[in-house]
């Protein structure tokens, strides 16, 4: 227990210096890096892949993964729009967060019941929802607005989610931050988190110890789609508009920061702090290097080249490789299998 706790924070601690390093290149190669504008907006940026980055910590630790995020961010926005008139913006943006959790709830019954693999699943479900998102808009960005009589007030309502402020903080950013202590309460003092652990490292002997594997699997599946039902609310109300192309590749976004951030593949290895510290080195990188004027082709270049990395040391930490007794003679491969011997 102890060296795997001094493993985590030896990880955190190299995200730190990663991070540290980043903000130092870009503070130099661009003099708008530091400023006080681009720090808020980079802040903002960050909101809608840190809600996401949440509840996908807490299902990829319990061995779950989602890729529909992205296109249920979509989905979930066109449908504020799209009842915005005959329901009211306010009980449009409510039904739309119900709509992201039923989409998570279906993923996770077919995961967790019929038993589909999650690759699939999510990725048949990030067809459809983006697919349903262009049928209800006709493929068109939806203006949202309503200031006809007593909806007014309720669309005032509406855009504080996204320019209000609450004890000066930016109301997504304040969202966003009130999102990750519960994700950190749950994650840590819960019986609920700890059984998550338990699950993603040994998802049968969970179950043989009387844990509710499907039930506790599905209830993570239903809070990552209701964080995407909740950053739909707060994009939508950014920029005044649905869009059915929004939050396009948010999914490999959200997977990228999550596994930098130390999240194992496998489940049953992570924390919030390190998802939190992915995201923000994630999303700095691709802050400095807009600032460069980086095209958008070398933006996602280095998005990929970051996800093989991160997904390259999460082998290596799940095979916990002891390359210098290896260098030395081991008899023992990289992995910890026995190597075979000329003459054995």
């Amino acid at each position: 227990m102890k060296s795997a706790r001094n493993r985590s924070l030896a990880e955190i601690a190299s995200l730190v210096v990663i991070l540290t390093l980043i903000i130092i290149f870009f503070s130099q190669a661009s003099p708008i890096f530091l400023t006080q504008r681009n720090l808020d907006n980079m802040l903002l940026d960050i909101t809608t892949v840190g809600i996401l980055a949440v509840f996908t910590t807490l299902l990829m630790i319990g061995g779950g993964l989602d890729l529909s995020v992205g296109s249920t961010v979509a989905l979930c926005g066109v449908v504020i729009g799209a009842l915005q008139g005959t329901w009211g913006i306010l009980p449009a943006a409510a039904f739309a967060v119900a709509i992201g959790a039923l989409v998570g709830l279906a993923n996770g019954f077919l995961v967790t019941y019929v038993g589909i693999n999650p690759l699939i699943t999510t990725l048949g479900m990030l067809s459809i929802a983006r697919g349903l998102a262009f049928v209800f808009s006709d493929g068109l960005t939806i203006p949202v607005f309503d200031s006809e009589g007593t909806q007014f007030d309720a669309y005032n309502t509406f855009t504080q989610f996204g320019e209000g402020q609450v004890f000066g903080i930016a109301t997504p950013v304040f969202i966003m931050f009130v999102l990750f202590i519960l994700g950190l309460l749950i994650l840590q003092f819960t019986s609920y988190g700890r059984a998550m652990y338990a699950i993603g490292g040994n998802a049968q002997a969970s179950q043989l110890a009387g844990l509710s594997v499907r039930r506790y699997r599905m209830i993570a599946y239903m809070l990552s789609g209701l964080s995407a039902g909740i950053a739909a609310v707060l994009l939508t109300s950014r920029l005044y508009a649905a869009d059915p192309r929004a939050a396009p590749a948010m999914e490999l976004t959200v997977i990228t920061a999550v596994v930098l951030g130390g999240i194992s593949l496998a489940g049953g290895k992570g924390t919030l702090i390190g998802t939190a510290l992915g995201v923000l080195i994630l999303t700095t990188l691709l802050n400095g290097m807009k600032l460069l004027s980086t095209s958008t082709d070398a933006q996602n270049i280095a998005q990929g080249v970051v996800l093989l990395l991160a997904v390259g040391l999460d082998q290596l930490r799940t095979r916990d490789i002891n390359w210098t007794a290896w260098l030395r003679g081991s008899r023992l491969m990289p992995d910890g299998t026995k190597a075979i011997a000329k003459g054995d």
